[in-house]
């Protein structure tokens, strides 16, 4: 029996990158040694098990056969005579297939650590087809490294193609997409995610709502960039420069989803894209099964993004209905999270990029003007039901007029 660290642990440690991941791999064992040396199972598909004092997972070498559709497709072999090389063959990537023994010998058959050099994504096998969420977890990894200067090998973007294309990518369970996604949007450059799937033709299957996005074209006089898909991807690298919440960059990836369905001849102009967003945002995140926090940011940033823009040219109460339509009364979380994902999207055009956004400072000071407004006053002054609610938005207008008049030539 011999214990390996594997995986993205042995990767990383050879970038010198940061990594908080520990997979083990356990060469030579059986499922009742493992029981019998105190590891606790907890895999359902092939044997994993728990190493109690440090809760970290150990799993079989094991083969595996593509016998059906989609990621969980396959039927796993995991015994004693398995090797270590075996193993490894059935990983992704080269520079995911290499181990670390107890003593910190490097055991590298695919050539991984080579690649690590070279700075290339390359596939360890034409096994790499069997499994369709290779292809989100290849462009996950250029999103990862994209900042290095990592690209992907040619006839990996091949075998992915060949992937979307085959309609493999329909079986993927919607969790699943949804993990890789969320965890690619939290990389340093999750632009290159988008763009990575776009390019294999996996965007299109999986998110065709972000992939109609490009070729439509904007105003100019608004976005020098021209292109809805290019504008999308540059507000995903202001995000970055914002926020490191996927939160917040899942709703700057879909908040312009209205302009995808922008009838032609009304192009280049796009006036209630805000409104046709709304229903294609909750198509995503039904089909992904997306968290509910996660859905409501990305919808009041597709619903009220251009009223954000504009907030110090809005009438007081409209600026009211705003804070109340995204939230921002009920948590000033969800204000800065709006406030950062418009930021993002006013900064993601060509020439705009360290453009100072002064909605932000403006959003901040009326919700901490109108929070003071009390209740219970209210309630000490007489008036109930109804009439409380209608108050209160009275002088909540009106105290907003006198902030307003704090921004003069706004």
């Amino acid at each position: 029996m011999k214990i390996y660290r594997v995986g993205g642990a042995v990767r990383d440690k050879l970038l010198n990158y940061f990594s908080d991941e520990n997979d083990w791999l356990v060469v030579g064992a059986t499922p009742e040694k493992m029981v019998e040396l105190g590891y606790l199972p907890v895999g359902n598909d092939f044997p994993v098990f728990i190493k109690p004092d440090t809760g970290e997972e150990y799993a079989l070498a094991r083969t595996e056969r593509k016998s059906g559709h989609g990621y969980g497709g396959f039927t796993f072999h995991a015994a004693a005579d398995v090797s270590l090389e075996e193993d490894l063959v059935r990983r992704d990537l080269t520079i995911n297939a290499m181990a670390e023994d107890e003593d910190g010998q490097l055991y590298d058959p695919y050539q991984g650590q080579a690649d690590l050099e070279k700075k290339i994504l390359r596939h360890v096998s034409d096994a790499f087809t069997e499994d369709p969420l290779r292809v989100l977890r290849v462009a996950r990894f250029a999103a990862r490294y994209h900042h290095l200067g990592f690209t992907i090998a040619p006839e990996t973007i091949e075998l992915m193609s060949a992937i979307a294309s085959s309609g493999e990518l329909d079986y993927l369970v919607a969790e699943r997409v949804w993990k890789e996604t969320e965890r690619a949007l939290g990389e340093r450059s999750p632009d290159v995610y988008v763009d990575v799937l776009r390019q294999c033709g996996a965007l299109d299957v999986l998110f065709p709502e972000v992939s109609r996005l490009f070729g439509v074209p904007q105003r100019a006089d608004y976005h020098p960039e021209i292109d809805t898909g290019i504008h999308t991807l540059m507000a995903l690298q202001q995000s970055v420069r914002l926020s490191d919440s996927s939160k917040i960059r899942f709703a700057v990836l879909v908040h312009d989803l209205g302009k995808g369905i922008t009838p032609d001849h009304v192009l280049p102009s796009h006036r209630g894209h805000e409104a046709r967003g709304v229903p294609l945002v909750n198509d995503v995140c039904d089909r992904f099964k997306v968290p509910n926090d996660v859905r409501q940011l990305a919808l009041v940033v597709t619903e009220y993004h251009l009223m954000c823009h504009k907030a110090l040219e809005l009438k007081p109460e409209t600026i009211v209905n705003l804070l109340k339509g995204v939230g921002a009364l009920k948590s000033r979380d969800r204000l800065e999270d709006f406030i950062l994902c418009c930021e993002a999207d006013a900064r993601g055009r060509t020439g705009f990029e360290d453009r100072t956004y002064p909605s932000s400072d403006y959003l901040r000071a009326a919700v901490d003007g109108i929070s003071n407004i009390s209740v219970a006053d209210l309630v000490e002054a007489g008036l109930d039901g109804a009439e409380i609610g209608r108050q209160l938005h009275m002088r909540r207008i009106a105290h907003m007029s006198e902030i307003k008049q704090q921004y003069p030539n706004k």
